[in-house]
């Protein structure tokens, strides 16, 4: 196979580079850079170009701390700048309504249009991250908040038809982590079609390298702590323990989102 060089450039180098922050300075951050990473949040791809997400900017300490207590992660309250991504198809039912659209012929309330929201928020979110890495800023995105997700809904006020999907929290980094390990491209890039177990008869012995390089980051971190590799990691999770609904459907109807009128 031939080696291939990856081509550098200030926006691939963000991405490459990044890593999560969960340390923030005190710094705070100016209205013009908080300005310019919403507007970037705003240029990312949206389904249908029906914009069905919005995000929560939270600027009142007490949210915060409920939001971190939720998430069970105290840094959370460090960040100067925290925003609850949320599907939005509340504002999209009112324009519906005020055009005169007959309420029983209204689909807003699908699994499709529930994704669709879904995945226009993780763009915008995405978008904000990367921004605010180039910047010089650092970020954790927090899948915490659906840890409770009717607490996050009842904190912030949250209509029908919205659905909080993750948090940002955005400042200037007070750590500079190692950049996390990835797996071989080769088993999570595939050609065509999805390839036969067969071509990889054991996926623990494939991944095994990546398993001692993450074992290894692991270490470097915290030498005290006794780590676990990838496929250890992955097992140990696969197993519900009842903490959150799982389901391949629309996760928010797996959460009792109907009763939302989603």
């Amino acid at each position: 196979m031939l080696s291939m060089t990856i081509i550098h450039n200030p926006t691939v180098d963000t991405l490459l580079s990044r890593r999560t922050i969960r340390a923030f300075s005190a710094e705070a951050i100016s209205d013009d850079e908080r300005e310019t990473l919403e507007r970037a949040a705003q240029q990312a791809a949206t389904s249908q170009y029906f914009n069905a997400w919005s995000a929560i900017r939270v600027t009142d300490p007490s949210i915060a701390h409920k939001i971190a207590e939720i998430g069970h992660q105290p840094y959370i309250v460090q960040a100067p700048l925290l925003y609850i991504f949320i599907i939005d198809d509340h504002r999209n039912l009112r324009i519906a309504r005020e055009a005169g659209v007959a309420e029983d012929t209204i689909t807003l309330d699908s699994d499709y249009t529930f994704t669709q929201g879904q995945n226009d928020a993780v763009l915008a979110l995405h978008a904000m991250e990367t921004a605010a890495e180039s910047l010089g800023l650092g970020c954790v995105i927090l899948g915490s908040i659906l840890n409770d997700s009717q607490a996050i809904i009842d904190v912030l006020h949250l209509p029908d038809r919205t659905f909080p999907v993750l948090g940002l929290a955005v400042g200037h980094p007070a750590q500079k982590p190692q950049i996390k390990p990835r797996m071989d491209c080769s088993l999570q890039f595939f050609e065509n079609s999805y390839p036969d177990d067969s071509e990889v008869p054991n996926m623990t012995e494939a991944l095994h390298d990546f398993d001692e390089e993450v074992k290894k980051y692991y270490d470097l971190r915290n030498p005290e702590q006794p780590v676990m590799a990838f496929t250890e990691h992955v097992a140990s999770q696969a197993a519900d323990t009842g903490r959150l609904a799982r389901s391949f459907g629309c996760p928010a109807r797996a959460q009792g989102f109907t009763g939302r009128a989603f």
